[in-house]
């Protein structure tokens, strides 16, 4: 076989690559305690990640992802991805935000080279978008959701995550928007790594959302993601032009599926977002390797990928919050 395989034989062709632990947001089931942010010196360089994305690509990693915290917060972005767009055998480069810049940037990333994004949205009501996430900017998410189609970064996919009596009332919100504007809405089962304990309010599963959307808008057809590299399972509802993907991690874990490998910011290689196994390669990085070399790294990293996570057993990895991850 050709290509980059783990242990039990599926094939790695994606990366999430974590550009910054910076955030303009605190949602609560993401940065639950306070942690010293990286200095500039701690995280990778453009020039750093673009050498690793090489050695990933000469292996079979074929799709990249920005994330953060906030990738947008961290200067010339655009460059970045101009950068990525030139290494032979990646052929998409894409980006998670919430939003909140995409505005600004839409456009420029388009022209970077930028192929999709995905962005961050857990409520449509002012006052619950702001418990959620400490923050009053729901307009300039809605306004970056309209740039990015602007800009034809398609499809733009919509993330929520689906909190139990927070804001699962919304579910039906949401799924409207597939028919009425066209939205790409994927829900996603809460992981609890992270959210604070007076906020743990229990576990709203994708078949308790699915069962509530068809009970008041119809029938869900399976149907083909319009692109991706996730985990995703993609419905449509009759007439919507829009999709509806659910991510149950912990209802529906789709371990066996999983095609990706993971780089923070401080420059560790994580095989899985739920474990706590990791592999530095800054230092190799920074002592000079060459592309083998750093071919090698990854090759160890992706050996070690487990065959499954074990949240459903409550254990639960510790050493890195969502945000200094890149989810």
């Amino acid at each position: 076989m050709t290509g980059l395989f783990d242990s039990f034989s599926r094939q790695i062709c994606y990366m999430r690559i974590s550009v910054t632990d910076h955030c303009n947001l605190r949602c609560i089931y993401c940065k639950a305690k306070s942690v010293p942010h990286l200095s500039r010196d701690d995280i990778l360089s453009y020039e750093e990640i673009q050498k690793v994305a090489r050695a990933a690509a000469g292996l079979g990693i074929r799709a990249l992802r920005l994330t953060g915290g906030e990738p947008l917060l961290r200067s010339e972005l655009s460059r970045l991805v101009s950068m990525l767009v030139q290494i032979e055998g990646i052929e998409e480069i894409m980006l998670t935000t919430n939003g909140i810049l995409l505005g600004k940037y839409a456009f420029q990333l388009k022209e970077a080279g930028l192929k999709r994004v995905n962005i961050s949205l857990d409520s449509l009501d002012k006052e619950k978008f702001r418990y959620i996430t400490g923050s009053n900017s729901l307009k300039d998410v809605l306004m970056g959701i309209e740039a990015a189609r602007k800009a034809n970064l398609d499809p733009v996919k919509i993330n929520m995550v689906v909190l139990k009596s927070i804001n699962d009332n919304e579910v039906l919100d949401f799924a409207r928007r597939s028919l009425d504007d066209a939205w790409n809405v994927r829900f996603i089962e809460y992981i609890p790594i992270g959210m604070q304990n007076n906020e743990d309010t229990g576990l709203a599963t994708i078949g308790e959302m699915m069962q509530t959307i068809e009970q008041s808008l119809g029938q869900l057809e399976p149907c083909w993601p319009k692109s991706g590299f996730g985990p995703a399972k993609y419905y449509r509802l009759p007439g919507a032009e829009g999709t509806l993907g659910f991510i149950g991690a912990m209802s529906d874990c789709f371990c066996e599926r999983c095609s990706r490998l993971r780089l923070t910011a401080d420059g560790a290689l994580m095989p899985c977002l739920l474990d706590d196994a990791e592999l530095d390669i800054k230092q190799a990085l920074r002592s000079g390797a060459i592309i083998d070399e750093l071919q090698k790294l990854i090759e160890v990293a992706t050996a070690m990928k487990k065959e499954r996570h074990h949240l459903l057993e409550s254990i639960y990895s510790n050493r890195r919050q969502m945000w200094q991850i890149g989810g």
